[in-house]
């Protein structure tokens, strides 16, 4: 293969055509709001299966006396996003995650009019998923809420909180297609850094990255303790992870931008046109 046949950007990702579920309108152009019910709909979804999980696990651990260990409890929502985003990243982009779409809109590529509804979206699903747990286990092990370790003061949660989600928010930059998680580099990359960050961090802070994973148990069960750690922290560094972005990559593509703001439609790339047969 010639040097002129590869992409021209290193970093250029596949079409979206490659991934399964691309038949559908609402996945070929994510920028046609006609279809925005759909992908609210699969935030919600998306954001109840990872908080029931997430917050699920502390609460069997409770309810079964330690039967959980804590190496499982921050592998089961790495875990759960990679299914998540193989399953609709293509749809909604698999956000789950106030501090995910903000990033994305500040980086250019999530037009800033969908952010209300992509983050009341979330909300929803945590507290659907929380009411889900207090329903069927009772409000036991502080409903799954993150709360700061012992001898760990709000402002250090905030602190810890910020940093690892500026990790978590610098990986979804990098592998994201515009503001879409999606195929394997995207969820294994994500997965893998939720577990990571969980393994050091959940002593500390509970791992959380995510206000919506935080609020949904804290306003179901009441458990109020430093619950603003849990929102400063992620936004702050969702927003420093955007300025990572800016000096590393530089700013978002015009196309992207463009795109985001509904100039371009947001559709998969044109195949290349076929080489015309050696002369004979």
């Amino acid at each position: 293969m010639s040097l002129a046949a590869l992409p021209s950007e290193p970093h250029r990702h596949r079409p979206l055509e490659a991934h399964p579920g691309l038949e559908t309108a609402w996945t070929r152009d994510f920028n046609d709001l006609r279809y925005e019910w759909r992908r609210l709909f699969s935030e919600v979804f998306g954001t109840f299966l990872l908080v029931t999980v997430a917050a699920g696990a502390p609460v069997i651990e409770a309810l079964s006396h330690g039967a959980v260990p804590l190496d499982a409890q921050v592998t089961a929502p790495g875990l759960m996003v990679i299914g998540i985003i193989y399953f609709m990243g293509t749809i909604s982009g698999a956000h789950l995650n106030p501090a995910v779409t903000l990033a994305f809109a500040l980086r250019g590529n999530f037009i800033w009019k969908r952010v209300p509804g992509y983050i009341c979206a979330q909300l929803a699903g945590a507290l659907l998923a929380a009411g889900f747990l207090r329903l069927t286990f009772s409000n036991i092990g502080n409903l799954g809420a993150t709360l700061p370790g012992p001898g760990i003061s709000g402002g250090k949660a905030t602190l810890v909180e910020a940093v690892i989600t500026l990790g978590l928010v610098s990986v979804i930059l990098g592998t994201a297609a515009g503001a879409r998680n999606v195929g394997t580099n995207g969820a294994l990359a994500i997965g893998g850094y939720i577990v990571l960050a969980g393994l050091w961090a959940a002593p500390v802070t509970g791992a959380s990255m995510n206000p919506a994973r935080s609020l949904g148990p804290v306003i179901v069960g009441g458990h109020w303790t430093d619950w603003w750690a849990y929102v400063l922290g992620p936004l702050a560094g969702a927003v420093i992870a955007v300025g990572v972005a800016q000096i590393l990559r530089g700013p978002a593509s015009k196309a992207a931008t463009e795109a985001a703001e509904g100039l371009l439609p947001d559709r998969p790339a044109e195949p290349p046109p076929e080489e015309a047969p050696p002369a004979q």
